[in-house]
């Protein structure tokens, strides 16, 4: 999984995207100078038809343009890759939550292969960024929820750094009927408390009250799905992608390395390479190491959500394996 940089990176170098940014853009489109704001941009705010738009090789120089006022998100996709249109409506929701702080490109990797080609998309779902006309790369695969929303968030402090701080008005998109920014159902306020928490980074403080809203009511199936994703933010917080393989390789009778290596495949979208990696550990430990396995197990089934296609398969092999 490729992640955000931290906060000071340099956006240059990561993916070549000059043969775009070079091309006039499309017959008829606006063309505005260099640096200039859009047509109609007031204060801040910059016009857009919509706050998800469609990004092609034909009209992305537009999009590298509206960059420079506003982060765009790239969502490259695929309509025969099952996660890629699972995570397109995912997104789209959670750009219209930030209410024009975002735009959303999709690009159909299939009728739009030199994008492909400019952002590396070797497998779909492939998110990346782009911030005053500089891409960065985001992850592959599917994470869990909490951990998109982390993502954004990032992507807004190193665009603040850029000094890309417009907000997009999507007015002719919610005149039409279609709501800038959905209605949420209000939640618990020990749920609210978690979720500030986990938007502050403060995973320890989410953990804390996801248990005690557990010990308050242990059917709260919420509680129980948060506190599963936020312990595995936790434990990968700080860690960098070369140190946990690197650690895991060096010994693989270390089950905390290889329990560690199982939350980075998941979290970077390997659902069943996660599973396989610590079904396959299970026969060589002792008593502890197997209930360590099985509680991780359980963990992560939440992470992933227990109606994902791929849960019921390996909670059979878990079971199996235990009797």
């Amino acid at each position: 999984m490729t992640v955000v940089p931290p906060s000071g990176a340099n956006l240059r170098g990561a993916v070549d995207l000059s043969s775009l940014v070079n091309r006039p853009p499309a017959t008829g489109a606006a063309n505005p100078a260099p640096g200039a704001a859009p047509a109609g941009t007031t204060a801040g705010t910059v016009p857009v038809p919509s706050l998800v738009l469609e990004g092609t090789d034909t009209n992305f120089a537009e999009l590298l343009e509206l960059s420079k006022f506003v982060p765009v998100i790239v969502d490259l996709w695929a309509a025969w890759s099952e996660q890629a249109t699972q995570l397109t409506p995912v997104m789209e929701n959670l750009i219209r939550e930030y209410g024009g702080r975002f735009v959303l490109a999709t690009v159909d990797i299939d009728t739009n292969p030199q994008l492909a080609q400019a952002f590396q998309a070797t497998s779909v779902p492939t998110l990346a960024a782009v911030i005053n006309g500089q891409p960065v790369q985001l992850f592959d695969g599917v994470l869990p929820l909490v951990q998109i929303r982390e993502v954004l968030e990032r992507v807004l402090e190193l665009a603040a750094q850029h000094g890309v701080t417009g907000v997009a008005d999507a007015a002719a998109e919610a005149a039409e009927g279609e709501p800038a920014e959905p209605v949420e159902p209000e939640l618990p306020p020990h749920h609210r408390e978690a979720y500030d928490a986990i938007d502050r980074g403060d995973y320890a403080t989410a953990i804390d009250i996801y248990k005690l809203a557990l010990a308050r009511d242990p059917r709260d199936t919420m509680a129980t799905a948060g506190l599963a994703q936020v312990s595995l933010l936790a434990r990968l917080q700080g860690k960098t992608i070369a140190e946990v393989r690197s650690a895991a390789a060096d010994d693989p009778s270390d089950l905390d390395a290889q329990l560690l290596v199982a939350d980075l495949d998941l979290s970077g979208g390997h659902i069943e390479d996660a599973f396989d990696r610590l079904l396959g550990l299970f026969g060589a430990q002792d008593a502890a190491g197997k209930n360590v396995i099985r509680q991780r197990m359980l963990e992560l089934f939440e992470v992933v959500g227990t109606d994902d296609p791929r849960v019921p398969p390996a909670r059979k092999r878990l079971t199996a394996l235990l009797y």
